[in-house]
């Protein structure tokens, strides 16, 4: 599909979301959910769309409403399908890892953090630690079970980090993953190697200048942002929200998966 074919389908995609309404999206199967989020990521991951083509899409007035809505519809899908398959992996018995298995994002994260282990080197010397690490806490199992990295995730809602850890029993991972509740004030109470800043832990000028505040220079800092037309799925990080910050690498995604992974340290 041509790029300017796009500007009808992405208005269509939100005329369909708007027609659910906030109101009811809960009650609505995700297998109603599902095959919307799938026609949206078709767009977003069109690499034959270049940069100054989706910026020239996603910068249209006429796009304002209908990119807000796909990106509210992205974050509440993203939270519903870590919720639901958290607690399907609670009810699972003895198969917590198969059920971890079947969740909709599980195979992109080998090669998301493939692309971040370029930028940071890890293994099972490394000491993480993720701001924002959610209900269903794929990065940290991962990290460990693809490096053996010891991990905390900061969590800032007591509920939501009260279900991850339950995740990380299930799983057997307790000795190497801990779950704390906080924001990002909470890593200068830890003992870490890296950082890295979830792409939803918000806002993100508060989140780095507070970070600013407590690491040293040679800290490596994560964090995960949306480039090209994968913009469309969340507002990327902007230049004013890293400041006391410098860019020391970056990797873009590729395929299926949606973040670009970016690394920075803090300057004087």
């Amino acid at each position: 599909m041509a790029s300017k074919n796009y500007w009808g389908k992405i208005r269509e995609l939100a005329t369909e979301l708007n027609r659910i309404g906030k109101e009811h999206i809960d009650e609505t199967s995700l297998d109603d959910l599902v095959p919307i989020l799938d026609e949206i990521e078709v767009i977003a991951h069109d690499d034959t769309i270049n940069y100054d083509s989706a910026k020239l899409i996603l910068s249209d007035e006429g796009m304002i409403n209908s990119l807000e809505t796909i990106r509210d519809f992205y974050i509440y899908i993203g939270a519903r399908l870590e919720r639901e398959n958290a607690y399907e992996i609670i009810e699972g018995g003895d198969n917590a890892w198969e059920v971890l298995d079947t969740f909709h994002f599980y195979e992109r994260y080998e090669g998301l953090l493939k692309n971040e282990s370029e930028l940071v080197p890890f293994d099972e010397n490394t000491k993480l630690v993720f701001i924002g690490s959610g209900p269903l806490p794929v990065t940290l199992i991962m990290f460990n079970k693809m490096f053996g990295c010891k991990c905390v995730g900061i969590e800032v809602q007591p509920s939501v980090a009260k279900l991850s850890r339950h995740i990380i029993r299930r799983l057997g991972l307790a000795d190497d993953i801990e779950i704390v509740i906080g924001d990002e004030r909470y890593v200068r109470y830890l003992d870490y190697d890296v950082i890295m800043v979830a792409a939803f832990a918000i806002p993100k000028s508060k989140v780095f200048g507070n970070l600013w505040e407590i690491v040293d220079t040679d800290t490596p800092i994560l964090y995960r942002t949306y480039s090209g037309m994968r913009q469309m799925l969340y507002e990327p990080v902007k230049a004013v929200d890293l400041r006391g910050f410098h860019q020391e690498g970056l990797m873009l995604p590729k395929g299926n998966v949606n973040n670009t992974s970016v690394l920075v340290k803090k300057i004087l």
